[in-house]
């Protein structure tokens, strides 16, 4: 099978193409076939950052070709997505029994990565602002997959004003089609307007002290980027504000339950049209360097998936 691997961080070319035998499953593994790999922020950084090949991981949408020991509640054929902590970028890949769900009936492969990881993030970060009707709400990397979610799902919280924070001016007129009310941008805070209920942070980095300053008395932060980032604690104390960090693995791990629910919550509002996904293009397996690209450029206008 063929499977992308990583080598050389930090270099022009990191991602090349190799044929692997295909894997088998462990105990408490699914063997799935892909048809569909969602690409994330925190995998483009490690191909750049990390000091070692690490697997290419991500969300996976595909069919169950082989159950490992001890599997239930899956069969063989079914389609499933889940995140693969392992190497996902491949023809081929193992997914955690507790990480994986079914695939509505007609649902597609591309429109799973694009909704179930991305929205759960969203979904969660929403959750821990504890938004409340009538209030206000900064998303930032509003045009990415996870920030493309979050705009709709805290207008369906209740916002009453919810703002777009993009890299650049052209994103514009794709968030306000998503329903942002407003678009800022991230190199002019100054601009940002009244301050902010609750800040849904997937950037982090640089941008996390803008992002804190935004905020209003007893405001709350949300960050769920891979960006890193310090907060000065005197921010915080002179607008009796809070950061809230979110994980979507600590809950899929220590709250099978909760993930569940907000799983079929994501899958009912996107059949009934309340919750759309975007996907800035499909890009074939083998040209996966490209699909990098296009993040660490911050080119993308939703979710970039890669296809087998």
């Amino acid at each position: 099978m063929m499977r992308i691997r990583y080598e050389v961080p930090g270099g022009p070319e990191v991602l090349f193409a190799e044929d692997v035998p295909v894997p088998a499953p462990g105990p408490g593994e699914l063997l799935v076939a892909v048809e569909a790999v969602g690409v994330t922020l925190p995998v483009v950084r490690k191909v750049r950052e990390h000091g070692e090949a690490i697997p290419l991981g991500g969300e996976v949408a595909g069919a169950v070709a082989a159950l490992g020991e001890g599997v239930r509640g899956f069969a063989v054929g079914d389609r499933v997505t889940g995140l693969c902590f392992g190497h996902g970028y491949a023809e081929y890949a193992l997914l955690a029994a507790p990480f994986a769900s079914p695939l509505p009936e007609g649902a597609g492969s591309v429109d799973a990565v694009a909704l179930v990881r991305s929205g759960l993030v969203a979904r969660g970060a929403v959750t821990a602002g504890q938004i409340e009707p009538g209030g206000s709400v900064l998303v930032t990397a509003a045009a990415s997959g996870v920030g493309s979610l979050a705009l709709q799902l805290a207008r369906a919280a209740g916002a009453r004003r919810v703002v777009a924070a993009v890299s650049s001016r052209d994103k514009a007129d794709f968030v306000r089609g998503l329903g942002a009310d407003e678009v800022v941008l991230y190199d002019e805070p100054a601009a940002w307007g009244e301050p902010y209920d609750v800040v849904l942070d997937g950037v982090g980095g640089e941008l996390l002290g803008p992002a804190v300053r935004a905020l209003a008395t007893g405001g709350r932060l949300v960050a769920y980027s891979s960006g890193g980032g310090t907060v000065e604690a005197y921010e915080l104390l002179v607008r009796g504000a809070s950061v809230i960090g979110f994980q979507i693995r600590a809950v899929a791990q220590g709250r099978p339950e909760v993930y569940e629910g907000w799983r079929r919550e994501l899958w009912e509002a996107h059949g009934s049209g309340a919750l759309r996904t975007s996907v800035h293009g499909e890009i074939p397996l083998a040209e996966a360097a490209r699909a990098h690209a296009l993040i660490e450029g911050r080119r993308n206008l939703g979710k970039v998936v890669l296809t087998v």
